[in-house]
């Protein structure tokens, strides 16, 4: 099992090189169906939100030739065969980071609770609704069922925004870079 704060711890310093915020660190199952795992690593330019192309390949780089001198030096990251992803959050996005939760505030957001803290909203693990912020370490949200909820960060196994017409409208547009003379090829075929 790979220590996500350790490549966390390993990964950010790439990301900040790049000028890049890192967002998520995580293992999950890969997508390629082999039964292998993949590294995902999540970032986005704070200037804009997002994550473009040529960004996503410098901090690969950067990741993979970091992470592969620290395994010619013997020390093991993670066992076994996986790949790396790198990609922007997207715009219903994970909420990982305290200014995730405020920047987001107003937005749709769905939390999962870790499944010892359910009792404090009648054993309600997932809570769906409006986001209300962040105060301290402490992240409020309107639930559709429980009303106001106010939950430690510390306890919150994932959250993400609920992608909505309202979603939608506050969140910049991606990059265009190269898209006029794209479409203006397409018009003149």
């Amino acid at each position: 099992m790979a220590d996500i704060a350790r490549l966390t711890e390993l990964i950010e310093p790439e990301a900040q090189a790049l000028g890049l915020d890192l967002v998520r660190v995580k293992m999950m199952p890969s997508e390629a169906g082999d039964g292998g795992e993949a590294l995902q690593v999540m970032a986005e330019d704070p200037a804009t939100g997002q994550l473009i192309i040529d960004q996503c390949a410098a901090l690969s780089r950067r990741i993979s030739d970091m992470m592969d001198a620290r395994e010619e030096a013997g020390e093991v990251l993670i066992e076994g065969a996986y790949h790396l992803e790198v990609s922007s959050p997207g715009i219903d996005r994970p909420l990982t980071r305290a200014k995730d939760f405020a920047n987001w505030a107003g937005h749709e957001a769905r939390i999962v609770m870790d499944k010892g803290y359910v009792d404090q909203f009648g054993g309600q693990r997932v809570l769906k609704g409006d986001l209300k912020g962040i105060d301290g370490e402490q992240v409020t949200i309107t639930d559709r069922k429980a009303g106001d909820v106010t939950v430690p960060r510390d306890q919150i196994h994932s959250a993400q925004l609920v992608l909505t017409d309202a979603l939608i409208a506050a969140t910049r547009p991606l990059d265009t870079t190269g898209a006029e003379e794209e479409i203006l090829e397409a018009e003149e075929e």
